[in-house]
Parts: C-alpha cells; structure tokens; sequence
C-alpha cells in the first residue's frame, strides 16, 4: 500500500507544478507581441516649390483681316477698293501647328484643412510656326465701257517662341494626391510676318472694240507698265508689293486642371492640361492647348 501511495502523489505535485507555472505566463508571451500600427503619412502641402515640366502642345493660328492694311496701303485710292472693295477679300484660313514644349515652374501652396489654394507662375519655350496663304483675280465691264481688273494674293506667318503665365490655384488633398483646378493671366513673344501682293489695271473697252470694228481710237488705259492698244489683254499690270514683320509682346488668359502626387513629403510629380488664349494683334489669333508632366521639389 505505501508502494502505490508514494508514485501517486508525486505524479500530483508534478502537474500542481506545472500548472502554477502555466498560471504564472503572461498572455502576450503566449499570443505574441502587440505592434501599434504604423500611421499613414500625412502630406502637408503647404509651401514653397519648384520645378520643371515637359509636354506637347497645340498652336491655332489665325489671321484673319491681317492683310488688309497692307492691301488698302495700294487699294484706298483705286478702282479695286472703290469698286471691289479689295481690302477687304483675302482671308487666309486658320492653321494649326503641334510640337513638343518644356519649361519650368514655382508656386506657394497654402493648406486649410483638406482644401489648398496657391498661386504659380510657369515658362513653356515653344517656338514654332505656322503659315497660311490666299489669292484671287476679279475682273468687271462698267457702264462706261471700261473693263477692269483686280489681282490680289497674300501670305501670313506667326510663330509663337515662348510664353509665360501667372495663375491661382485651388485643390483639394487627398492624401498623397491633389487634383486642382488653375486660372490667370498669359504673356507670350510672337513674330509675325505678312507679305501682300496687288494689280488694278483697265481700259477702254468700248475704244478696243472701236479699232476691232475699223475705226482707228485712242484706248485709255490705267495700272499697266506695258501696255498696247491692240493687244490689251497681254498687257502687263504694275504690281505692288507691301510686307511688314515684327515681333509682338502679347497679353492673354490663361485656366486648367491637373492632379499632383506626393511621392514623399517633398518630392511632386504632376499631369496638367493648360489652355492659353492671347488677345488679337494686328490681326492674328493664337490659342494654345498643352498636355505636360512635371515634377517638383517642395520646401
């Protein structure tokens, strides 16, 4: 009997040791560690930045009524502007020319809350150009029995070299992304180049047809450097020449949208399309449209 009863009551004492022990183990060791999770950075858009883009962008080029001052610097005294209005009859059409643009860019951003609001200034180098033509003959008998004619032709050439704008901004963050919307005001250089051509030339009718009929008469004529009375129409018509080039300092209006992303606090990547209007200069028209990628260091 005190055989059985000694091994008995040590198997006891061992698992009464065993489970104090156990009682004694923390959780945490049991379940592992607790970690705090680590938060999500938070971009602070606020600040100065700087920074350089690159994209494509697309000229409409128009000039339309350009070349009617220097048709009328031959026409206002003439047959052809009394009569044809010829000022008034060359309307080269639009054109449109793309290619690549790149520049750089700064701004300020100030954030309140989620909504950010800045101002930027931006260069885009550009340097392209486009060219449109036109030309037409008109030609008349009058009531007096004078047969007239007017000749015109002309060509226009603007190239924008480069441009600038100033703009506010308006975004909301979204973490590490803000989409935003802009607007202001545009300068930009541009050359123009406008060169014209013109003829008013006539004679007498009536008197041609006299000598044709046998009866020898003196035809008038106007606006010829050679001119014979029996073979009118192979005559040849003075023509004036008149052209101007200068280049433009032009003002405009400048809006658009892009979205940028916070690689880190302080390193930007962007994507925006801006839209450039200028205002009319001696009669050509530009706009222009860019899609560009950016990037920029914030400070």
């Amino acid at each position: 009997m005190r055989t059985v009863t000694f091994p008995l009551l040590a198997v006891l004492g061992l698992c009464g040791v065993n489970t104090a022990r156990a009682a004694d183990l923390d959780y945490d060791y049991l379940r592992g560690a607790d970690y705090d999770p680590v938060p999500a950075p938070v971009v602070d858009w606020s600040g100065v930045y700087l920074g350089v883009h690159g994209g494509y962008t697309s000229a409409g080029l128009g000039s339309r009524g350009a070349l009617q001052p220097l048709i009328y610097r031959d026409s206002h005294d003439t047959t052809g502007e009394s009569d044809f209005r010829a000022s008034t009859l060359l309307n080269p059409l639009s054109t449109r020319v793309g290619s690549g643009s790149l520049g750089a860019f700064t701004g300020y951003n100030a954030q309140f809350d989620q909504f950010v609001f800045g101002v930027e200034a931006d260069y885009t180098y550009f340097d392209r150009m486009g060219v449109s033509s036109d030309g037409l003959a008109r030609s008349q008998t009058t009531a007096a029995g004078f047969y007239q004619a007017v000749n015109l032709s002309g060509s226009t050439a603007t190239r924008v070299e480069d441009y600038g704008t100033l703009r506010a901004r308006v975004g909301y963050a979204l973490g590490n992304f803000l989409p935003y919307v802009t607007g202001g005001v545009a300068i930009g250089r541009a050359r123009i180049a406008d060169t014209t051509t013109y003829q008013n030339y006539g004679f007498n009718l009536n008197a041609y047809n006299a000598n044709l009929a046998g009866t020898p008469t003196y035809v008038n004529s106007f606006g010829y450097t050679s001119f014979s009375s029996t073979a009118p129409y192979n005559g040849t018509p003075y023509t004036s020449i008149q052209s101007q080039s200068k280049t433009k300092v032009v003002g405009g209006v400048a809006a658009g949208a892009g979205i940028e992303y916070a690689i880190t606090p302080n390193i930007l990547l962007r994507a925006e399309y801006q839209y450039v209007l200028f205002s009319d200069f001696d009669g050509h028209k530009v706009n222009l449209n860019t899609v560009r990628a950016g990037a920029a260091l914030k400070f």
